[in-house]
């Protein structure tokens, strides 16, 4: 199982979403945070894990389970062949998380570069379908009532 991370932030100008460009490839590949879910682990702790890993944001914050979901084709994973020939998709989960306007973001190797970018923004330069449907849905739980993101359960709870 994979999970998918977004962080986003509320500017005085309107809410902002962070994407990172992957170190592994030649071309210009943005995404959201992501990574796998290790044995031991909930899909939460895998999501304030991997966030904190390339990111550098600490757990302690809001966050919001989202129902988008996907699969996503195996072979697109470094490791992909040691999973045997049985494994064709990995499960992916996603989460919205909230950062502050004035927090600093340190990239681990996986990145050569981030942006706060608006929804449309960011919407545009991601490049898997299931990172902007999980986008659009965080995006519209924020934004349009009755979507509200406060309707549904937050960890750590408000």
């Amino acid at each position: 199982m994979n999970v998918l991370v977004l962080p986003f932030r509320r500017m005085p100008d309107g809410l902002e979403y962070a994407v990172f460009r992957r170190a592994d490839r030649t071309e210009a590949h943005w995404q959201a945070v992501a990574g796998g879910v290790e044995v031991g682990e909930t899909p939460l702790q895998a999501a304030q894990r991997e966030l904190a890993e390339e990111t550098g944001l600490g757990p302690a914050r809001r966050w919001l389970p989202l129902d988008a979901h996907a699969t996503v084709p195996a072979r697109v994973f470094r490791d992909w062949r040691a999973w045997g020939p049985e494994v064709f998709v990995v499960r992916e989960l996603a989460f919205g998380v909230e950062a502050a306007a004035g927090e600093t973001v340190r990239l681990s190797g996986e990145h050569l570069a981030f942006e706060w970018l608006s929804y449309a923004q960011a919407h545009e330069r991601l490049r898997w379908d299931s990172n902007r449907t999980a986008l659009w849905e965080l995006h519209t739980r924020l934004t349009e009532p009755p979507f509200i993101a406060a309707e549904r359960p937050t960890f750590p709870p408000a």
